[in-house]
């Protein structure tokens, strides 16, 4: 119960190279996802050995703070990444060209590691899981509304 373990797949009507430029624009996360705080990152873009900072704000009572190392980049379609902070594990994300857009399947798995993390995954699981879901439902959507704003389905 101290781990998250996720697969999601997500259709967007923008080619992977659109995709991944538009991923690139960090500068502008934080109006994306009013769930995102103090994002930084040590370079502008997806490229290996970069590593994304921010605390992520479910609505559930915790905060995470997460520190995402990114190990390889195969631009446009992959990333893979180590995640250390208050969760601690890997993830990927791939994009691949359908129907005129991108599917982007994102996989990863984490461990809890601070203590309040690791208490309330004990005592309030469900909610917990509850509270990571409704924030990939959200980043799902502010993507969609934000940062694809005036892209037209085909």
């Amino acid at each position: 119960m101290n781990r998250i373990d996720y697969r999601g797949a997500f259709w967007f009507p923008v080619g992977p190279d659109e995709m991944w430029e538009t991923i690139e624009r960090f500068d502008r996360f934080e109006s994306w996802w009013a769930w995102l705080r103090d994002f930084g990152a040590d370079t502008d873009s997806l490229v290996a050995g970069n590593v994304l900072h921010a605390t992520v704000v479910p609505p559930v009572p915790y905060r995470l703070r997460l520190d995402i190392r990114l190990e390889s980049s195969l631009p446009p379609h992959a990333v893979r990444a180590t995640v250390g902070g208050d969760a601690r594990g890997t993830a990927v994300m791939r994009m691949e060209p359908v129907d005129a857009g991108t599917q982007v399947t994102v996989v990863w798995s984490l461990d809890m590691t601070s203590t309040p993390l690791r208490i309330a995954a004990l005592v309030a699981y469900p909610l917990m899981r509850w509270g990571h879901d409704r924030v990939v439902e959200m980043a799902v959507a502010g993507f969609r509304q934000q940062a694809l704003a005036g892209t037209t389905l085909p």
